[in-house]
């Protein structure tokens, strides 16, 4: 049954002393859940298809960021020429996309997935520098999806986020009794 009401989420937010104000329809909460799911499914994928097939960050660190004018090529060249790092990227990046997206998916943790999330697309970001159609590319954009469903609180709208936020330790919920979890679950 789809409710006929329109209803409004109000919003207020100030940070440097510039407030911002809004409101969000209810069936923005669908939408916000689509971004969640979606991330988190191609998160998911990515980090399966490279955990089974096998993955090597050596050559793309190495050769990537000198080839396209990029701000941090010393910076990718540096991780791809020290072993330790190279070893410890080719276990991260992986099973860390698998670990966002399966967070994601299933709604739990979803802030702290995000965060990851968003870290590791400004990587790609700068990784795949290109400017030659300026400084948005889909590697931004994904940075900016991450990021909005850890505003959104997404983990929230039908995720396991939701349920543990509010299991009870002696009468208080989770959240009443450890505050700072909001910014990992939710």
């Amino acid at each position: 049954m789809v409710d006929t009401q329109p209803r409004y989420n109000e919003f207020r937010s100030t940070i440097g002393g510039i407030t911002v104000e809004g409101r969000a329809h209810s069936l923005s909460a669908w939408f916000v859940l689509a971004l969640r799911l979606v991330i988190g499914f191609a998160f998911l994928y990515t980090g399966v298809e490279k955990i089974i097939s096998g993955f090597d960050a050596r050559g793309y660190l190495v050769n990537v960021a000198a080839t396209n004018g990029n701000p941090l090529e010393g910076l990718f060249l540096w991780m791809g020429q020290t072993p330790w790092f190279v070893e410890f990227v080719n276990v991260a990046v992986p099973w860390g996309e698998a670990a966002i997206g399966l967070g994601l998916m299933v709604g739990f943790m979803t802030r702290l997935a995000a965060f990851f999330g968003a870290f590791l697309m400004l990587m790609f970001y700068f990784g795949n520098w290109d400017l030659e159609h300026g400084f948005i590319n889909a590697d931004f954009m994904y940075l900016l999806v991450f990021l909005s469903v850890a505003a959104f609180g997404a983990g929230r709208i039908r995720g396991l986020d939701a349920i543990v936020e509010q299991y009870e330790i002696d009468g208080r919920s989770l959240l009443d009794r450890y505050p700072p979890l909001e910014y990992v679950l939710g």
